[in-house]
């Protein structure tokens, strides 16, 4: 650390001992140049009689303080008394004169400083004539002043020739400083560089020939051996040649060379003032005065206005140089401007080119197309050439035209700055197409309208794909109506079906009474509950949720069947024509649901045609598409075409035909749920069903049913099993449902049929049953039941403990049906004898599950008891 700050501190010091012996050195040799020339003033008597300083160092002062500051005031203090000291001057004297040059210097350079650039006074014409004031005023007058009055105490002259003498000093000095200060400042402040061999030549030939005129002129040579006489013979006033100085001067001044001027007219006044000093022509000695006043006119004729002229040119072709140079910069400028303008231009126009979705045009003030992209020709149909210069409004429809709509969107767009647009518009070929898009202002930096800039987009597959989203949300809005409507008909079908069931059983109850008085009532509440069931059953069906017993049948083979059943739906003035193939058409349908809705829809028809006409049914393979709906696994369809000639529906009805209890019929001739019914049992079997009409031609409606082909047809003998033998012993039905009253009817049911029924309420009670080991040869149980079990969990229970009993389900609607295995028999409710009878017939002969353990009731009211 100490060796650090040691190295460090000899680094400085040798330092500022380096720069203390720099200024020393050059104080000392400023002031012996200084010195120098003030001893040489000494040498013209003429000028200097008493042997002054003034003259010319005033003027060297002043162009050192300009170069080197203040900061050299001891070189130029020293300069001016030394010539004082070497020749015994007095102190007053050398004193007065060493300050007062001082002074003048410190006071020219403030001014120069302040008000004319410093250093830089000679660059301008207005600068070299501010130089030339402040070295007339108050420069050299105080120098001329100081030193005036120093010598004049020192010597003790008269005021009067004190005055003379310092007028004399004054001009003297004034024009010294204008001959040498320019050379001394201009040489030294400005960089000595040769541009070419031609500007050295002239640097050269101007001070050349300002010698040689300045020496032919004035100099003392002209008569002397050196220089023929014949000369000053030749010549008698040859002064009168100095002015040809102005040739070369005015040159290096047209050159704008300011250093050359300030030289060669340094070198023409040396020459005049040698000539002065001796007295030659025009400096005669016989007038002192005329010949010093017409020397210092000389100096400033010769140093101000070339070097003003010079400074002037120099100006222009400095400003000229800047402004080339400005220019180039501006060029290059420009140049790489448009460079990159047509970088973006061509970057602008392949981003637009790739906008394949948009079509981007710009137009001009009026609407007039100015460019056009590629895709704005593919969309529309007009290429470049064809829409360039045309107004835009060629786009529009004539009645947006002739309503003035392209003006509205222009204005719009100014208004705004943007208009958006929406609609249709024209190709070229006329076809119309449906537009997105806007129309953007364009506004220059100053806010003026320069143009408009379109953007469109073709949006006529997004309106069609719109326009079909509507269509599919409405046909989606008329599904989840007719599933509500379904569920809510469901609903209602399962609770209407149990009191039906009660109503019909105990019609049925009444019959056997054989009460005379009783057959009508009987057969009026047997008629309302066969109503009813047809109702729910219609109803069922349309919700899709009426248990189907599907088979696998001939189509073709059934419908000739259904002949009989269709031509008594019918009246006797409506023809019944049927175009039914021979060859076997298979479909699995429940057939008695089949039944139903042909008849439903020939009903419908006879109705629509009271004043007679034709009813046509037909049977042919379709294809599956769009509009046989259903399955579409399917590969085939038969389509049932059921046809009328009767007054057709109205457009505005036709989509309704199907909804539940929707009819255009009389009040009471019809519920609004035949061809509900036909819908519901068409989707129910995987097809669907379709209507075509027109008013006053009659209707079609088609039902699409899918082929079953690969599955083997069914046949069903119901004389055969009707025609079963009862059992021959009495057997047992265990019959479990929630309701008291439709545990009642169904037991009255089976023991009409020979059967004797034990109740139980719940299926955890039925299990209990089972369980203590009862007698049992049939389970028959309702679907839903309150409790953890129902109907279907009854019955898997039944199935895994005692495999060898016989389980039947029973219910008017229900889910959970669907959910019972495919091998599991459900009787729909309301159910009578003959249905109940047949349903058990199907079953499998039933067998006792296990050994008695529990006395059978002996009768109904103990087979009714609830444990």
């Amino acid at each position: 650390m100490e060796r650090a700050r040691f190295d460090k501190a000899r680094i400085f010091a040798f330092g500022d001992a380096r720069s203390i012996a720099t200024y020393s050195a050059e104080i000392l040799i400023i002031a012996g140049i200084y010195g120098g020339l003030a001893e040489s003033a000494r040498l013209i008597p003429a000028i200097n009689s008493t042997g002054t300083t003034l003259w010319p160092p005033t003027g060297l002062a002043l162009a050192l303080v300009l170069l080197r500051g203040y900061r050299i005031w001891p070189a130029i203090l020293l300069g001016a008394v030394s010539p004082y000291l070497m020749a015994d001057r007095s102190f007053l004297e050398f004193g007065a004169a060493g300050i007062g040059s001082l002074l003048a210097a410190f006071a020219g350079t403030q001014l120069i400083d302040r008000w004319s650039n410093g250093r830089e006074t000679f660059a301008t014409p207005s600068g070299v004539v501010k130089f030339a004031v402040v070295s007339f005023a108050p420069t050299t007058i105080i120098s001329s002043t100081i030193a005036l009055a120093g010598f004049a105490l020192a010597n003790e002259s008269s005021v009067a020739d004190s005055v003379v003498a310092g007028v004399t000093w004054w001009l003297a000095d004034a024009a010294a400083a204008l001959v040498i200060a320019p050379l001394i400042v201009l040489w030294a402040a400005m960089p000595l560089r040769i541009h070419s061999t031609w500007k050295l030549l002239e640097s050269i030939a101007v001070p050349a020939l300002a010698a040689i005129i300045g020496i032919v002129a004035y100099s003392p040579l002209v008569g002397t051996d050196l220089i023929s006489t014949d000369l000053d013979v030749l010549l008698p006033h040859r002064g009168l040649l100095g002015f040809l100085i102005l040739l070369p001067l005015i040159w290096a001044g047209l050159r704008g060379d300011r250093c050359t001027v300030s030289t060669a007219a340094f070198i023409f006044v040396g020459m005049a003032v040698w000539g002065f000093s001796v007295g030659n022509d025009p400096f005669p000695k016989l007038d002192p005065n005329g010949a010093l006043l017409s020397l210092l006119v000389l100096s400033i004729i010769v140093s101000a206005p070339p070097l003003a002229l010079a400074a002037a040119i120099a100006t222009r072709q400095t400003t000229e140089v800047h402004l080339l140079s400005v220019q180039d910069q501006l060029n290059g400028q420009l140049e790489r401007k448009a460079l990159a303008l047509d970088s973006i231009r061509r970057h602008f126009q392949t981003l637009i080119e790739g906008v394949v979705d948009y079509a981007i045009f710009a137009l001009d003030r009026e609407g007039h197309v100015t460019s056009w992209n590629s895709t704005a020709q593919k969309i529309i149909g007009y290429s470049s050439e064809e829409i360039i210069g045309k107004h835009f409004g060629i786009l529009y429809r004539p009645d947006e035209r002739r309503a003035g709509s392209p003006a509205h969107a222009l204005e719009t767009a100014i208004e705004r700055g943007r208009y958006d647009v929406e609609g249709w518009r024209i190709r070229k070929n006329g076809t119309p197409f449906f537009i997105t898009g806007s129309v953007s202002s364009s506004h220059d930096d100053a806010g003026n309208l320069i143009g408009f800039i379109s953007i469109l987009r073709d949006a006529t597959e997004r309106r069609d794909a719109e326009e079909k989203l509507v269509q599919a949300r409405e046909q989606l809005a008329m599904s989840q109506k007719m599933e509500a409507i379904g569920k809510l008909t469901g609903g209602i079908a399962h609770d209407f079906n149990n009191l039906l069931m009660i109503i019909g059983g105990s019609a049925q109850i009444f019959t056997r009474l054989l009460d005379p008085k009783l057959p009508k009532a009987i057969e009026a509440i047997q008629t309302a509950a066969k109503r009813g069931e047809s109702l729910t059953r219609q109803l069922l069906t349309f919700s899709r949720h009426q248990h189907l017993s599907p088979t696998v049948v001939d189509l073709n083979a059934s419908i000739k069947n259904m002949r009989t059943m269709i031509e008594s739906s019918l009246r006797g003035n409506i023809v019944y024509n049927e175009n039914v193939g021979e060859g076997v058409a298979s479909v699995k349908v429940d057939l008695a649901e089949l039944e139903l809705a042909i008849v439903n829809i020939a009903v419908n028809a006879r109705d629509a045609m009271p004043s007679g006409g034709t009813f046509t049914l037909s049977v042919h393979a379709v294809t599956a598409n769009q509009e046989t709906g259903g399955d579409r696994r399917a590969k085939a369809f038969f389509a049932i075409a059921l046809g009328d000639t009767g007054t057709g529906i109205p457009p505005h009805l036709l989509s309704k035909m199907f909804d539940p209890f929707f009819t255009t019929k009389e009040v009471g001739k019809g519920t609004g749920l035949g061809l509900s019914q036909v819908y519901g049992f068409a989707h129910q079997a995987g097809g669907t069903v379709t209507a075509d009409s027109k008013v006053g031609q009659g209707t079609t409606i088609t039902i699409y049913l899918p082929s079953s082909a690969d599955e083997q047809t069914a046949t069903k003998d119901l004389a055969a099993a009707k025609a079963r033998p009862k059992q021959p012993q009495r057997q047992t039905v265990l019959v479990v449902d929630d309701s008291p009253e439709v545990a009642d009817v169904t037991s009255s049911l089976f023991e009409h049929l020979g059967y004797e029924t034990i109740y139980r309420d719940s299926a955890e009670a039925a299990l209990k049953l089972l369980d203590a080991g009862t007698r049992i040869d049939l389970v028959f149980s309702d679907i839903v039941m309150p409790g953890t079990i129902d109907g279907v969990g009854l019955a898997r229970e039944v199935r895994s403990r005692y495999p060898g009993l016989p389980i039947a389900l029973t219910t008017g609607y229900s889910d959970a049906a669907n959910a019972a295995p495919p091998n599991l028999k459900i009787l729909r409710k309301p159910f009578d004898t003959e249905a109940l009878r047949d349903f058990i017939q199907d079953l499998a002969p039933p067998r006792s599950a296990r050994s008695s353990v529990v006395p059978l009731a002996s009768n109904t009211t103990d087979a009714l008891r609830r444990h």
